[in-house]
């Protein structure tokens, strides 16, 4: 009987504490507040300390900007998005914006601890912020289901501080441009876009992760089988006709399953999923629980140095390793000065007059440091601007074509001659220079 009731005030010792903790009842002052709920915050802000700013003056101000002004934008509701979301609200910060164009799916639930399985097909964004405002009082989370490309400037200049917890690297090099052109208009008011993400993309991994695509048969993986389908199968087959593959299309994404599936099979090779083909088509990186953990700490804390001026921030680049051991280490990145988000400085172009445009356009793609998408390429000739090639739009795709198949001197291009290159890994045109090389 003992050993029944144990149990049973276990229970209620818990609900008490509950009660007590004030997360959904007890004693609040302050509509929402209740005594002591920011001590902790206290602490670091309205006394001095041996690691603070040396211009930083304590005060109950910085704490009345958190709860009451201070306003943060979270792109991304996934691993990263779901910890910040968390770290943010317990920090003080109570008008936050979070904007995520995906669903949610099974396989999010072992990480992203906001969502249930009764979420599951639910938007991202819309799911995270429920939970957020519900359980942590006060909180205003406010949710966008679109795509960070669907708001233009006016959008992202009411935030004070924006925090990326993107996986994609198409999507972190446009915010990247977009908040770089912000800071260029608004540098007399930049002090509240300190928290802008400085994205170096010289440092990003190259796209190509799996060699010997042509002969899978020899490397028995599912993920050869994968690039089979997506690099040979997709080109020649032209299933939607000529649109480019998108990763966020579930129509495309079935059809390289599907033909992935089948060479899997001519071949006795097992471990082709669909989650596993959204994942090489997209170039996601495994998520580890911990590490998005350790990652959005991080991050918090440097939103939270940022908004309140309490602690020198990050200077300015950090490196988190739990592969081997756990290991870490913070330096500064020099910025590059020919950056295509931060420079005006055009781009060189090395190639010979030989050069067709097709192998302008493949460079644009395939180079480390650029890994743009579905570039658009025009050009001033004779004092009027001419598109060269433009894959978006179909009918101007069809005209343009056959400038692939020409050469830079049969298209009246010249050495030094200027090409301004739009494309959705960015919000601005990038300028090149083109070199002619013997």
């Amino acid at each position: 009987m003992a050993d029944a009731e144990e149990p049973e005030k276990k229970r209620r010792r818990i609900e008490d504490l509950t009660d007590k903790m004030a997360v959904d009842g007890g004693h609040r002052i302050s509509g929402s507040d209740w005594d002591g709920r920011w001590n902790h915050v206290r602490k670091f802000l309205e006394r001095p300390g041996p690691f603070t700013h040396p211009d930083f003056e304590p005060s109950t101000e910085s704490l009345q900007f958190l709860l009451e002004t201070c306003k943060i934008l979270v792109i991304g509701a996934g691993g990263l998005g779901c910890e910040l979301l968390k770290n943010l609200a317990l920090s003080g910060f109570r008008l936050i914006d979070v904007v995520d164009m995906d669903t949610i799916d099974v396989s999010n639930l072992n990480r992203q601890f906001l969502f249930r399985p009764k979420d599951v097909g639910r938007p991202k964004a819309e799911v995270a912020a429920e939970f957020i405002n519900s359980r942590i009082p006060g909180c205003k989370v406010l949710p966008h289901f679109k795509k960070i490309q669907d708001f233009d400037d006016s959008f992202y200049r009411q935030f004070h501080i924006i925090v990326c917890g993107l996986d994609s690297i198409i999507a972190r090099r446009w915010m990247n441009g977009m908040l770089i052109s912000i800071l260029r208009e608004c540098s007399s008011h930049s002090a509240g876009h300190d928290g802008v993400y400085r994205l170096h993309a010289g440092a990003l991994p190259p796209t190509d992760k799996f060699p010997n695509v042509h002969h899978c048969v020899d490397a028995p993986a599912p993920e050869h089988c994968i690039e089979y389908a997506r690099i040979l199968q997709w080109p020649k087959e032209t299933p939607f006709g000529d649109t480019s593959l998108d990763g966020d299309n579930p129509e495309h994404i079935q059809w390289v399953f599907e033909r992935a599936q089948e060479r899997a099979a001519e071949f006795s090779i097992t471990g082709v999923t669909y989650r596993l083909t959204q994942g090489v088509v997209k170039r996601i990186i495994p998520a580890v629980a911990s590490t998005n953990a350790v990652i959005a700490a991080a991050c918090a804390t440097e939103v939270f140095k940022i908004a309140t001026s309490a602690y020198i921030p990050l200077n300015n680049y950090l490196v988190f390793n739990d592969v081997d051991g756990l290991y870490t280490h913070a330096f500064e990145a020099e910025r590059k000065e020919n950056c295509t988000a931060c420079s005006q400085v055009p781009q060189d172009l090395q190639f010979p007059p030989s050069a067709k445009l097709q192998e302008i356009l493949e460079y644009l793609t395939e180079n480390s440091s650029l890994q743009m998408k579905s570039p658009a390429i025009t050009t001033i000739l004779e004092g009027k601007n001419k598109t060269l090639y433009l894959q978006s739009v179909k009918s101007i795709e069809e005209r343009t074509r056959p400038n692939l198949c020409k050469t830079l001197k049969e298209l009246g291009l010249s050495d030094g001659q200027e090409l301004a290159v739009a494309d959705v890994t960015t919000p601005q045109t990038v300028l090149f220079k083109l070199n002619f090389t013997a």
